[in-house]
């Protein structure tokens, strides 16, 4: 059974001029559009398959500010906000809640790395509270275990990955906004050198400014046009199971994480851990990433051909009068990995033994794409009026909320609710992306 997902209405009939065209209808596209609409811009948003169906209902649902690179700690508590004001306005909730993100440890050095962070984020205005040995006991008494320390992040949440990017694209079309399902956008129509529409396989769209929140799909499409974005996908496998287990909303360790999902039960997954099916794709950039696989090689398992297969990091170039790989994979659902899927369960049910109790419901995959830095692309590419927002490294669904409102910020001239300059694509043709920072 794969992941839940809430399917919306769509609009069937395309229009034949918009103010902006979102293309991918994840997470960021979905609140891109929503922050468009709310502000009265003529804007459509068009999925290839279903809104919300690849990566943006595949994940954790975690809306974090723990943890968080130096780059993503503004958005990420900027998203917390709008997250929060979500339900209200369009009058229907997104499964958030404000229930706090526990990590507990017994491994020091890991307990050091948190106080770090706790005194860098302190200086940017977020709460964290270290917990002693005998806090982490209490706090993770579900466990039935000694912990020597942890984190309680308590203005952290989580919102519903089956509903969230849905109801948000719902909220587009309360505000005066269109969204079109099983629509693939084939390509641009270029006029001077900058965007005059787009092509989809109903029809031309006329608009001036594109936004390209296509996920893993992104290099490829951006290739079309000579525009270099490296960027690699991994497969991350993840379960979860039927309400029934008496535990915390969310916690983290380092051998396995559970999150209460909307239903009652529970999503268990390990972090980090995921298969890299090689793609042509892979093996182009495979140079920009080799920092990135060479810290996390423990965690990173050689994967099969399905990634190759799907089409999505293809170095391919397709014509707009045909079928394009988009439509030939309307959605991404990789198999998911049997021996991860076994493992996760184990240690989730060794970590919380009220698990052993409740059946599995769910297994799936999904693809995780990130840039060379982990920090996502977003900002205008060398063709004007075309607009890039991808490479979220597995962190878009929680930040969505706060990209988008930037995009809209950014592709209607308006003050920017965040800076936007640790985010712009330019930085990987100027080599500027190779250093991580530590937070």
């Amino acid at each position: 059974m794969p992941a839940p997902l809430l399917e919306i209405e769509t609009d069937t009939q395309l229009p034949a001029a918009a103010d902006v065209v979102v293309i991918g209808g994840g997470i960021v596209g979905a609140c891109a559009a929503y922050y468009l609409a709310r502000r009265g811009v003529k804007v459509a948003l068009v999925e290839k398959g279903r809104i919300g169906a690849e990566q943006s209902s595949r994940n954790w649902g975690w809306c974090r500010q723990q943890n968080r690179d130096a780059r993503e700690l503004p958005m990420a508590t900027t998203s917390l906000d709008l997250w929060e004001a979500m339900a209200g306005e369009i009058g229907e909730s997104v499964g958030f809640r404000r229930c706090g993100l526990l990590y507990l440890s017994n491994d020091e050095a890991e307990i050091a790395g948190w106080a770090r962070w706790r005194d860098f984020a302190r200086g940017q205005g977020v709460i964290t509270h270290m917990l002693s040995a005998a806090e982490a006991a209490e706090r993770g008494r579900a466990t039935g275990r000694p912990w020597k320390g942890g984190v309680f992040s308590p203005s952290d949440g989580t919102a519903d990955p089956g509903i969230a990017a849905p109801v948000i694209a719902k909220g587009v079309r309360k505000f005066g906004g269109t969204v079109h399902q099983l629509c693939a956008v084939r390509g641009l129509e270029l006029e001077a050198g900058r965007v005059a529409g787009v092509i989809t396989e109903a029809g031309v769209i006329r608009t001036r400014t594109v936004v390209m929140a296509g996920g893993v799909w992104a290099s490829s499409f951006c290739r079309q046009y000579g525009i270099s974005f490296p960027q690699a996908a991994v497969r991350s496998s993840i379960l979860a199971v039927a309400p029934g287990a008496e535990g915390p909303d969310a916690l983290h360790t380092s051998r396995v994480s559970v999150t209460r999902r909307g239903n009652g039960g529970y999503t268990l997954a390990i972090s980090g851990f995921a298969r890299v099916d090689p793609t042509p794709q892979q093996l182009r950039y495979a140079g920009h990433f080799l920092p990135m696989f060479a810290r996390r090689w423990r965690v990173l398992r050689p994967g099969g051909l399905e990634g190759w297969r799907s089409g999505h990091e293809s170095l391919g170039h397709w014509r707009l009068d045909q079928p394009t790989p988009m439509e030939r994979m309307r959605v991404l659902d990789p198999r998911p990995d049997k021996g991860m899927i076994r493992l996760t369960l184990e240690r989730a049910r060794e970590l919380l033994p009220a698990l052993k109790s409740v059946p599995v419901s769910a297994e799936w995959a999904g693809y995780i794409d990130s840039t060379p830095d982990g920090v996502p692309a977003i900002g205008e590419t060398s063709i004007p009026g075309f607009v890039l927002a991808a490479g979220f490294s597995g962190h878009g669904f929680g930040i969505g909320p706060g990209a988008g409102h930037m995009i809209a910020d950014m592709v209607t001239g308006t003050n920017p609710i965040l800076d936007p300059t640790s985010y712009r694509p330019a930085r990987f043709a100027r080599g500027s992306w190779g250093k991580v920072s530590e937070f």
